[in-house]
């Protein structure tokens, strides 16, 4: 297919389309045309976003085809700023957009277009949540959400029409524990430094996202408070990544992870007691009958957050598409399927509609649950009475103290890295 001719369904023939064969037999046009007309939308990001059922789903309600293209954190910024013809919708972190926005590969997406733009929560328009500002430290969404105008290389200060990316997946992260090999209380980020889990602790590999975490650590043990742990100077990258080849050396570390599977296991098999990790990651090890605790910690959380752009490059029916996407999206159902999963939706109020009233008290309002609480796949991820870590959206995003960042010493940074990986 020709990447820069999209193809013209109309809106009529494509409802036809949804009803599948009955739909082509009906018009009595052969099914090859029927074929050509289809949208199919190139939908780059990482696996961790790229869900079948939310393919599956959006094409049985719209007819159009997502074809995902899964690649690293990396890659997708790397062929946003080189190969912005290559995707049709791109899933990315909002840290990234300071390499991609300057290079004019994104179209500002006009929220007059978003039918639910004035929902999308607080925490990534206003940098508030329950009408308290929350942590600002590195890449929060709203220094980065929006643009002057559509074509703009540049961030808007105050909020404007034109949004980089609208909201899809955030959250908050912290350690897992297994509370069951450590037996105590973990209520500080500096336990992951505690000699007393020499050999059984491990920290995330990623450099831009490792070093939050352990930026986390040092303040947590009062060696040093940074004015923006996302935004290092060369003197704090020296003295973070010192303190990890110290403790590295003297060999606190089992693993450095870079897999969500890899995390995962290390900690069912209890090789590992405490690390860096991500919610899913936890729940999956519960899914394995194992105890594993997202803990809450004094200092707070480092949050993410992801969002749906769209390349300059698109136009006509496709830019169409990627607009009806991003709607269905925001629509509730993908929304409430993202929640079950211990993730966050941009849009609660949608969410919450197509949500159990027992499910949104357990996920959202921090309540013991009322019966078991399953995963979108059937899985058991809590029983009844037990309460979600770390408590309600409200405590918990309300509790970030940073978000991922790329740093302007960002090539140091990684060099500096790469000296701990190598220690």
């Amino acid at each position: 297919m020709s990447q820069n001719k999209p193809l013209p369904p109309q809106s009529s023939q494509r409802r036809a389309v949804i009803g599948g064969l009955s739909g082509i037999l009906a018009s009595g046009v052969a099914p090859a045309v029927h074929a050509q007309e289809k949208i199919t939308l190139r939908y780059l990001g990482t696996a961790v976003n790229q869900d079948k059922a939310i393919a599956e789903k959006f094409k049985a309600d719209t007819g159009i085809t997502i074809q995902y293209v899964a690649v690293t954190t990396d890659d997708v910024t790397k062929r946003a700023v080189t190969a912005p013809n290559s995707f049709d919708l791109i899933d990315t972190e909002y840290f990234s957009l300071k390499k991609i926005i300057p290079t004019g590969n994104l179209q500002g997406i006009d929220t007059k277009r978003i039918k639910n733009a004035d929902k999308i929560t607080t925490l990534f328009t206003k940098g508030e949540v329950g009408g308290k500002k929350v942590g600002d430290q590195g890449t929060a969404p709203k220094k980065t959400i929006f643009m002057e105008k559509a074509d703009a290389k540049g961030f808007a200060k105050e909020p404007t029409r034109f949004m980089t990316l609208i909201p899809t997946v955030y959250n908050a992260d912290t350690l897992g524990i297994r509370p069951d090999l450590i037996k105590r209380p973990i209520d500080s980020w500096k336990e992951l430094l505690n000699p007393e889990f020499k050999g059984k602790a491990a920290i995330l590999n990623i450099p831009s996202i490792g070093i939050m975490d352990a930026a986390m650590v040092v303040e947590s043990m009062g060696i040093y408070k940074y004015p923006d742990k996302g935004n290092m100077t060369k003197k704090e990258i020296d003295l973070t990544i010192k303190t990890l080849i110290d403790a590295k050396k003297a060999g606190q570390f089992r693993a450095l992870w870079k897999d969500f599977n890899e995390s995962v296991n290390l900690m069912a098999s209890g090789e590992v007691v405490i690390q860096s990790m991500w919610s899913p990651a936890v729940t999956a090890v519960r899914t394995k009958g194992i105890a594993c605790t997202f803990q809450p910690l004094k200092e707070g959380y480092r949050a993410w957050a992801a969002g749906f752009g769209v390349p300059k490059t698109l136009s006509g029916k496709k830019l169409d598409g990627a607009y009806e996407f991003i709607n269905w999206f925001l629509d509730g159902w993908a929304g409430a399927y993202l929640n079950r999963q211990g993730y966050y939706s941009a849009v609660l109020e949608t969410a919450k509609a197509k949500m159990e009233a027992y499910e949104w008290a357990y996920w959202m309002e921090g309540k013991p649950a009322e019966k078991d609480i399953k995963s979108p796949n059937g899985d058991r991820l809590a029983k009844a009475g037990e309460v979600r870590d770390g408590g309600s959206y409200e405590q918990r995003m309300g509790g970030i103290a940073c978000w991922n960042a790329i740093m302007d010493e960002n090539e140091y940074m990684v060099k500096k890295w790469n000296e701990f990986v190598a220690a």
